[in-house]
């Protein structure tokens, strides 16, 4: 059986991860963003696993890492892609490796992909565009190659300890344009919002993820714009040159 677990909060990373998952039959999809018991997962030597989560800071969503660490695998081969928005993924990679082979996966293959910045769009605005795209279906056709032969353990950059993530101060807020109809709440990966006040979020809770933003019919939700400004100019140097797709 083939599976395509991902974790894709504003849906850049999934677009990635669908891209690579239709190359495959018979794919089911497991999303990380869900609410429900992880744990019922188990795989085995003879499954196949598309692993897909965004980097945060240079390190993998927290909460992804938690709900992978209740699968299970018995070398179970798994192909990794880390998306980021043309900053750096520094850490990512290495991270989501040994959290996966520490469940009894095999890491064989791995990519690096470029999306649209979830928070700043115009980093890395329009990726994955068509050439990476077709650049995309090149490394899964390499991947499914690898398949067909004897698996070998690959080595990713990376770095250990890994770097250090205390989150960003951009947390989103509800405006005026707000009709609590809940839809945000209801699709928070990490329950940071009042289901029966919208309105209201746990900014403790909050990981900046931005789906409350993606998911909001009113386009109510918003991040401080001050605090987006400067973000903008923080990183601007080191977004501003094109990052390219990585195969491993």
């Amino acid at each position: 059986m083939n599976y395509n677990i991902y974790f894709s909060p504003t849906g850049g990373t999934k677009k990635v991860t669908s891209l690579v998952s239709e190359q495959f039959s018979a794919v089911k999809d497991i999303d990380l963003s869900l609410i429900e018991d992880f744990s019922q997962y188990e795989f085995n030597q003879d499954d196949f696993c598309i692993i897909e989560v965004p980097s945060f800071g240079g390190r993998v969503p927290a909460i992804a890492i938690e709900r992978l660490a209740m699968m299970k695998a018995h070398q179970t081969p798994v192909c990794m892609i880390v998306t980021y928005g043309n900053r750096a993924y520094e850490d990512t990679l290495l991270e989501l490796k040994d959290t996966l082979k520490q469940q009894g996966f095999l890491p064989f293959s791995a990519m690096a992909c470029v999306c649209e910045h979830s928070i700043m769009h115009q980093f890395g605005q329009g990726r994955p565009n068509q050439q990476d795209q077709q650049q995309i279906i090149q490394f899964t056709q390499n991947i499914k190659e690898r398949l067909t032969k004897e698996l070998i353990e690959i080595e990713v950059p990376g770095q250990r300890p890994y770097k250090e993530y205390h989150g960003i101060p951009l947390k989103p807020t509800a405006s005026k344009k707000c009709i609590e109809c809940g839809i945000c709440a209801k699709s928070c990966p990490v329950q940071a919002i009042d289901i029966k006040h919208p309105q209201q979020t746990d900014k403790d809770k909050c990981m900046s993820c931005m789906r409350c933003i993606a998911v909001c019919p009113t386009h109510a939700r918003k991040n401080n714009s001050v605090l987006l400004a400067a973000s903008v100019q923080k990183l601007k140097k080191a977004c501003q040159q094109a990052k390219e797709n990585e195969l491993f």
